[in-house]
C-alpha cells in the first residue's frame, strides 16, 4: 500500500516540532541560527520591546485626552466652520459627558473615567494631532496595524520579529491578545510576504487556564523515547524531499512555527499563568479579560517576548455611534489595568525598555452623529481627521501632549502625525532606520513605513 508523505506525516503524529527535541536529546546537528534569535538593530536602541493596547472601534479624543471648553460653551449649536466629511449624517456640537482633571506633576487634563491612567500620565506623551486617510474601520485598522490601508502587508510585530528576533526562543516573537477577533482578524498580525515564523501567534485571553489558552502544546501520548524514534524518520524524509524539490518557503514556517511550539513547552505554561501573581497584583489589575490580557503582556515581556499586541475585545467595541456615555464602562474595564502596567513597568525597570502604546483606528466626531433610526442621538460619528494617541516608556518623553486639534478637536491643526510617523518613531527606538527595515516582494523593496513616515524627535527624551 503506498502512502503520500502528508499521510505519512499525519500518522506519525509527533509533527515537525519534535525536530527540536532531537538535537536537545542528543542527536548530531550543525548549529543554525534560527530565524528567531536576537540580531543587532542598525543603531544603539532605546527599548527592546512594544506592548500596544489596541483600543478597537475608535475611542472618542474629546471624551478622553483632548479637552474642548468650547465645546462646551458652543454644546448644541452648529460648528462655526461646519462639520467635515465623515462616515455618517452628523449635526450640533455634542460637549462631554465627562469632566477633565488635571494630573501629575506635568498638570495634564485627563478625563474623568481613565483616573488610574491619568496618574501615570507623566510618564506618558500625548498625542493629540493623529489622522488617518479613512473614516472606515477596515482601511483604518490595516494602516495602524499594518502601514497600508488595503490587506496583504507584514503587521507591525511581524517587522519587529524579522528585524530584530526576540531574546527568548521558547516563547513566539509576536503574541496577540484577543478574546475572539476584532475587525478583519488575523490579516492585523499576519505575517504576509515576510517569512511566516515572524506571524503573530493569537491566543484567547478570554481563558484563565494556560492549558485553555494553549490548547495541545503538549504531547500526553508518547515519551520522549518514542518520539526520538519518530524523529530520525521525520528528518530523513524531509531531506529527501528538500534534496528533490528544493527550498520550500510554506514548509520551512511549518517546521519553524512548530519548533517554536516544542520549545514552548518548557515555558508558556508558566508565562501565561496569571494565578502565580499574588492577589494583590491581579486585584490592582482588575477583572476581566483585557486586564488578564496586560497582566500577561507584562509577564511576557520580563520573558523577552518582542511584541505583544492586546485588542480591547471582540468586534469594535468602543464603536459608541448612539450614546458616547458608555465610554464610561469600557474605562472602567480597562482603566485600572492600563494604569497597574505602566506602574509595574516602572518599577521593575522595564519600562525604559518597553515602548508602550495606547489608541485605536481612529476617533470620534465633536458632533452628534444624526439618525433616522436611532432611538437616541447621544453618540458620535467616526473621526479620521483628528484624534489622540499615547505613547510611554522606551525613551518617550512622560508628562508630554504634541500637537493639537482645532477649538472643536475635529481636524489635526498643529503637528499633524500619521500612523507612518508612529512606526517610525517606534522603530527608531528600538534601534531601527524605517527606511532601512525592508524585504524584497514582487520586484520591489517594502518596509512598514511605504513610502513615507517620519521619526518624531520631539516626543523623544
Amino acid at each position: 500500500m503506498e502512502i503520500t508523505r502528508r499521510q505519512l506525516l499525519a500518522q506519525t503524529g509527533a509533527g515537525f516540532g519534535a525536530l527540536s527535541l532531537h538535537s536537545m536529546l542528543g542527536a548530531p546537528a550543525a548549529k543554525i541560527a534560527g530565524p528567531l534569535e536576537p540580531r543587532q538593530p542598525h543603531f544603539a536602541p532605546r527599548a527592546k520591546h512594544v506592548i500596544y493596547l489596541f483600543l478597537n472601534g475608535g475611542p472618542s479624543q474629546v471624551d478622553t485626552f483632548d479637552p474642548k471648553p468650547l465645546l462646551t460653551k458652543y454644546h448644541g449649536t452648529p460648528a462655526p466652520s461646519g462639520n467635515l466629511k465623515t462616515e455618517r449624517k452628523t449635526g450640533n456640537l455634542l460637549k462631554s459627558p465627562f469632566e477633565f482633571i488635571r494630573q501629575g506633576k506635568s498638570g495634564i487634563e485627563v478625563s474623568e473615567i481613565f483616573p488610574k491612567l491619568g496618574r501615570q500620565i507623566d510618564d506618558i506623551c500625548v498625542i493629540r494631532s493623529m489622522r488617518v486617510e479613512r473614516p472606515n474601520h477596515e482601511p483604518s485598522l490595516f494602516m495602524f496595524n499594518c502601514g497600508h490601508s488595503l490587506s496583504g502587508h507584514p503587521s507591525m510585530g511581524s517587522w519587529l520579529s524579522y528585524g530584530l528576533g526576540t531574546e527568548n526562543q521558547n516563547l513566539p516573537g509576536f503574541v496577540v491578545l484577543c478574546p475572539g477577533f476584532p475587525v478583519v482578524g488575523p490579516q492585523l498580525w499576519t505575517s504576509a510576504y515576510l517569512p511566516g515564523i515572524h506571524q503573530g501567534v493569537h491566543l484567547p485571553n478570554n481563558q484563565n487556564k494556560p492549558e485553555q489558552l494553549i490548547q495541545h502544546l503538549r504531547n500526553q501520548q508518547l515519551a520522549p523515547e518514542e518520539q526520538r524514534k519518530q524523529l530520525d524518520l521525520i528528518q530523513s524524509i524531509n531531506k529527501l524531499h528538500l534534496d528533490r524539490t528544493g527550498a520550500d518557503a510554506q514548509l520551512e514556517a511549518r517546521v519553524q512555527s512548530m519548533e517554536v511550539a516544542y520549545r514552548m513547552q518548557t515555558e508558556a505554561m508558566d508565562a501565561f499563568d496569571v494565578t502565580k501573581e499574588p492577589e494583590l497584583v491581579r486585584q490592582r489589575y482588575g477583572p476581566g479579560n483585557f486586564a488578564r490580557g496586560c497582566l500577561i503582556a507584562r509577564r511576557l515581556v520580563e520573558r523577552g517576548v518582542r511584541m505583544v499586541q492586546i485588542y480591547y475585545g471582540n468586534s469594535q467595541p468602543w464603536d459608541h455611534h448612539d450614546d458616547i456615555r458608555k465610554h464610561r464602562d469600557l474605562a472602567n474595564d480597562s482603566d485600572a489595568a492600563m494604569g497597574a502596567l505602566i506602574e509595574d513597568l516602572r518599577a521593575s525597570g522595564l519600562l525604559k525598555d518597553t515602548v508602550v502604546m495606547i489608541g485605536g483606528e481612529f476617533g470620534r466626531t465633536p458632533s452628534v452623529e444624526v439618525s433616522a433610526v436611532a432611538k437616541l442621538h447621544n453618540g458620535r460619528d467616526h473621526n479620521n481627521h483628528g484624534f489622540s494617541m499615547l505613547l510611554a516608556g522606551g525613551g518617550i518623553k512622560g508628562g508630554t501632549t504634541y500637537g493639537a486639534t482645532d477649538d472643536f478637536g475635529f481636524k489635526a491643526v498643529d503637528k499633524p502625525v500619521h500612523p507612518h510617523d508612529i512606526h517610525a518613531t517606534v522603530l527608531h527606538l528600538l534601534g531601527m532606520d524605517h527606511k532601512r527595515l525592508t524585504y524584497r516582494h514582487s520586484g520591489r523593496d517594502f518596509r512598514l513605513t511605504d513610502v513615507e513616515g517620519q521619526v518624531l524627535r520631539e516626543v523623544i527624551a
